[in-house]
């Protein structure tokens, strides 16, 4: 195994750890909740990732722009091909003005529910409009 498998292990187990925690908007902890991005910086840290997190954000709104410029300071690059890996996260919009993160599971992907309340996992690809996938690189973090 690889050291790139074996982090991706670790992102992947990390995140399947927090399933059936509870949705919490600006949540960081799983035994109190989560939000998409606690549960990305969750999953993220396990494999040794440091993320500066953005504090302060609403639950819709925000510009791809912001999103691309946090993710390449934070280690991440873009994926160009369109189906990613296990342990790639995804960004999504499920909704107008709307962005979320999920983690690739290799299965399907692993995200905070709003609708549901907690964090699940769900099979096969995601059902709103993919706008990147992002694979963390911690020999390329830039900071902010």
């Amino acid at each position: 195994m690889t050291a790139a498998d074996s982090a991706a292990s670790r992102i992947v187990a990390a995140a399947r750890n927090c399933i059936g925690a509870r949705f919490r908007v600006h949540g960081r902890d799983p035994a109190i909740g989560l939000d998409c991005v606690g549960l990305a910086a969750h999953a993220y840290r396990a494999a040794g990732a440091d993320p500066i997190l953005p504090a302060g954000y609403a639950l819709r709104g925000g510009a791809m722009r912001d999103i691309d410029e946090r993710l390449r300071a934070n280690g991440f690059i873009r994926v160009s091909d369109g189906i990613g890996v296990a342990s790639d996260l995804f960004v999504l919009r499920p909704g107008p003005r709307q962005i979320h993160l999920a983690v690739h599971s290799g299965f399907g992907f692993i995200h905070a529910d709003l609708a549901l309340k907690r964090i699940v996992e769900r099979p096969g690809a995601p059902p709103w409009p993919l706008l990147g996938i992002w694979r963390w690189r911690p020999d390329i973090r830039t900071g902010i």
